[in-house]
Parts: structure tokens; sequence; C-alpha cells
């Protein structure tokens, strides 16, 4: 492969067991022949150095020019891509579907592509369109490395809840009863100060007729002849049935109902409630919920971070090409301002996660698969700070909450010092509380819910939905494995002021509660097991996040 960008010489002179300095790799990059000017490098470092200096580089160039074997072109390279961008408006609804959603114009810039999306204060906003025909091509030209001028000073990030070393279950019984209780207490201590709850316990013995409020897990839900729902609640003390009356304008939300999940009620108690038979009619129904008045946590200078997930290295539907151009690109003065990298899971294809996968892997070995992720991820500009977080492909416990990746893997990807951490993660991204996580309970949302109030066509509704109930996976024993741990580390006790999913391969977002909602799509073509559940994925694109304005706009890169 020609060595036409700065990216592709450092990876090269790596393998060949050296780092060099920037203005060395510029200089490089700047003849008419870098494959030539790079081998001519190598073959005259000095013994035993590691590192190629920029004086180095002079004068092997300049002993070339003299004999004629290379030249300069100015230190500037092309590479071209496809130019796209939709722009929609805050009150559009995201959409992944593939339609034109918005009004459609083709850049003449040097951009590469882009969609634009959420608009500050906006409700919801999408924008995204498909197809051979919809975009101009035109070029990207890469500048000199020397644009990236990042503020290491200024720079945050924390990782504030991660599983990662603290897991201590063991499957017995007695987890099982820890993690269910932990999950009740933290939950309504959201709810009670919005209702006047009291005990199961203590509302069996209360007189009939009364008024009161039930704080617990739904344990049951079930329709009536008439078509009203009985809803069985329990906490700590006991279980109680609660009826919600067809007719009642709040009657719609038993559909976003999912087992295990915390939520209130008010209402009336039967009249024979002393006697042992009660039931509690619902007047009204409270998730935990994100606040309305919600006001989210922004950077105080701008800067930014590209959301991806998915990449898949080891599939044959990797997206190399793809993958390069967003590489490429990153390292323009246009994306100079995206000093963060945030990858919420899928690194790799992995190794027996589906059935027949073997026959759609380029790179059967599962630590080939990380060895050959890492020399993607070294296509980045080196003075990004990335964090990643495992997926239910990657090669770590199935069970949620996942414990970051073992030494032996993060010895492997340790390219540019990236950080890794748990699924899922609340990270604090220069003020910014990002809370990241695969997606695998996204399958059981959309599965359990409307269509309307959940689909893959639109990821983002779904995670809406976690965020009301403030918990990234309330059902248990269902499509999602859970692990059963001293605590719940999929509570949501802090609103996030960015929620970013991956794992259903579909581009969508929109802002719920001001909470910005992000699923990132994937790096991966249509796989034949894809094709053979109707999977038609969202792939390339690159979700880039103003951090001190929340706003967003997509990059297409295939």
């Amino acid at each position: 492969m020609p060595l036409e960008t700065p990216v592709r010489i450092v990876s090269e002179l790596t393998s060949r067991g050296y780092n060099a300095d920037r203005e060395a790799v510029t200089l490089i990059a700047g003849t008419d022949d870098p494959t030539a000017a790079v081998e001519a490098v190598v073959e005259n470092a000095p013994e035993d150095a590691l590192i190629l200096s920029a004086s180095h580089v002079r004068s092997v160039l300049a002993e070339l020019d003299q004999n004629g074997a290379t030249g300069n072109n100015n230190g500037t390279t092309a590479n071209n891509a496809t130019s796209r961008e939709t722009t929609s408006s805050s009150s559009t609804t995201s959409s992944s579907n593939g339609a034109n959603s918005g009004e459609i114009s083709a850049t003449s810039s040097t951009s590469p592509p882009e969609t634009k999306g959420v608009e500050s204060g906006g409700s919801s906003a999408s924008g995204r369109s498909s197809g051979p025909d919809s975009g101009a091509t035109t070029d990207v030209t890469r500048p000199d490395e020397s644009v990236r001028n990042p503020d290491f000073d200024a720079r945050s990030l924390e990782v504030m809840e991660d599983i990662t070393g603290e897991s201590t279950g063991t499957g017995e019984y007695k987890d099982f009863v820890s993690v269910f209780r932990d999950r009740f207490q933290r939950l309504s201590k959201q709810l009670r100060s919005r209702v006047n709850a009291r005990p199961t316990s203590a509302i069996q013995k209360m007189p009939g007729g009364g008024d009161t409020a039930i704080v617990g897990m739904v344990s049951d839900i079930r329709s009536t002849a008439s078509g009203h729902w009985l809803i069985e609640l329990e906490d700590t003390s006991g279980t109680y049935p609660c009826l919600v009356m067809k007719d009642r304008d709040f009657a719609d939300a038993v559909d976003e109902l999912l087992h295990d999940e915390v939520i209130a009620v008010e209402g009336t108690l039967s009249d024979d409630n002393d006697d042992g038979d009660g039931i509690l009619f619902v007047d009204d129904l409270y998730f935990p919920d994100v606040p309305r008045t919600y006001k989210p946590n922004t950077a105080d200078r701008h800067v930014q971070a590209a959301l991806i997930s998915d990449v898949h290295v080891g599939s044959q539907e990797f997206m190399a090409d793809a993958w390069s151009s967003f590489a490429d690109w990153l390292h323009t003065e246009e994306a100079e301002r995206i000093e963060y990298l945030l990858v919420a899971g899928d690194m790799v294809e992995g190794v027996g996660v589906y059935p027949n996968q073997d026959d759609e892997l380029d790179i059967i070995d599962i630590y080939d698969q990380y060895e050959q992720f890492s020399e993607y991820l070294k296509e980045v500009p080196g003075d990004m700070e990335i964090l990643m977080i495992p997926g239910n492909h990657d090669a770590v416990r199935l069970a949620e909450p996942q414990p970051g990746f073992d030494e032996e893997l993060r010895d492997i990807m340790s390219a540019h010092d990236a950080r890794i951490t748990g699924n899922p993660s609340m990270v604090d991204v220069e003020g910014v509380n990002i809370l990241m996580y695969h997606g695998v309970s996204l399958d059981e949302v959309i599965a359990e819910l409307p269509e309307e109030k959940a689909s893959y066509d639109e990821p983002h509704k779904a995670m809406y939905q976690l965020l009301k109930k403030r918990h990234v996976a309330p059902q248990f024993g269902g499509k999602t494995r859970l692990a059963p741990e001293e605590k719940d580390y999929l509570v949501m006790d802090e609103v996030p002021d960015v929620f970013h999913t991956g794992h259903v391969h579909k581009l969508g977002w929109g802002k719920y509660h001001n909470v910005l909602a992000v699923n990132s799509g994937c790096w991966q073509a249509q796989t034949e097991f894809q094709k053979s559940v109707n999977i038609d994925p969202d792939a390339g694109f690159a979700p880039i996040l103003d951090l001190d304005t929340l706003d967003m706009t997509v990059r297409q890169f295939s």
C-alpha cells in the first residue's frame, strides 16, 4: 500500500521497530516518493536508534536529492473521500432507516461526509441520507501533522463508575437477593421524593377506600378479561396488586413496562382492602425518569469527541477503507478540535458469537484480531485521548456488567495509551458526563415494546426508555445476560449529559429531557448472518460531539 499519508508512514515505521518525530514524518510525507524515503531513512538509521529524528531524515533526503532519487512536493498529500451532507432541523425525529429525512446538499469544500444533527436546545434531531447518488465526490487534503495543537493541560478524562476489579458475584442465591435489593433501594430513593409511599405490608392492613402510594419492582404484568391491566408490585416487605383501567389517560404507559423495573403508583384502595383481598386502583404511574428541567453540563472550551462503536476487526466485512478514511481525516485541520475518541464496544468480531460465524471471519484467532485492531488504532492521531469499553463480541464475560479487558488484551491494545474500562461506565470528559454502554439490552427493549416506542430504525427511542427507567438493563432472565453483584452497576444514579451506545449497528440520535442519546452505528458491512435476521447496518459513520454545546454532526466515510 502506498505511504501517501503520515499515519501510514507512522504505521510502516512502527512495523519496522521505529518511532519518529512528528517533523520527521512530515518531511517523509512531503517527498514525491514516501515509500522510497522510508526505505532510505530506515536503511541509514543510526545503530540502536529507536526514534528517527528530523535531522536524520533531512540528511538522508538531502543525499537522495543529490542522487535524484526523490523530491519534495511541499508537504501536501491528497486523499479522496465521498462527501455528503444532510441538514435537519431540531424538530425532525432521528431516523436510521436510510431514507432522506432532511435537505441534502453536496459540499464543495474539502469536508468528508457530514450529517448535521441535534441543535442546541432541540428536542430531537436527525438527518442522514443513503445511496450512491446523494452526495458529491470531493478531495480531502491532509495538512501537515502540525495542524493538531491540542491543549493537554485543559484535558480531563475521568472514569466515575466501573465494575473492573470490583466484581464479587459468585452466582449464589444471596448475590441475586443483594443486587435486586440494591436496585430497589437506589431507584426507590429517586421516586420517594415524588410520592408518599408506604410498604406493601402496611398497605395490606389499611382500611379500604383510602388513598395511598406504592414504590415497587414490577414482578408481573397481565391483562384482565375486560382489557384492563393488573400489575403486581413487589417491595422488600411483600407484593401488592395494582389495577390500571384501560380508559385512564396514562394507560398506554403500561406498554412501556418491563419486568423487574422499579416504578411508583398512586391510587385508591378497594373497599375490601382490610379483608386481605384488596387492590389498588391506580390514578397515576411514575418512572424514575430524567427531570424535565434537567440542564446538562458542558465543557469550558471548544473541544470535540468522536463517538464510535462496533468496529468488528476480524470480520470479512470490516470496512478497512472507511476506517482509514476516518483516521486520515482525524489528522486534518478540520478535525483538529477532536481530542477524544470514545469506543462503545465490539472492537473485534470475536469467535463463536453466532452460528457459523467462522465462515465470515477474516482472522480466525481472537488474539490476532486484537493485534490487528491495535494496528488500526495506531492510524488515529497519537495525541488523542482514547477510551474503550467491551461489547458482547469482545473477549470478556458476556454477563453485564462486563469488566474491562484482562492484562493480556490490554497489553495488545496499548496503542496511544488507550484507557480501558468496563461496560457500562460513566465517564467525565471535561465536565460532561457521558454514559458509555454497549447496548445489548436494546434488543430486549425493542422486542418487548411497541414499534412506535422502540425500534431498530430509531434506536435512540429505545435508549429513551432506558433513561426513563434509569437503568441500562432492567429486565432479568431475558435475552440480556446479567451477573449478580453486591451492587447493581447498571442503575443510573446520576443523569448523564450524553448516553452513548452501539450494538444494534444502526445510527440514531436525539434528545430526551435534554440528555443527548446517540447510537453510533458500526464499521462492518452487512454479513450473511445479518441478512438472515434482516439487519441492514448503518456503517462507516462517526458522530462528532461538541463538548461545549452538546451539538452533534455525523460524518460518513463509507
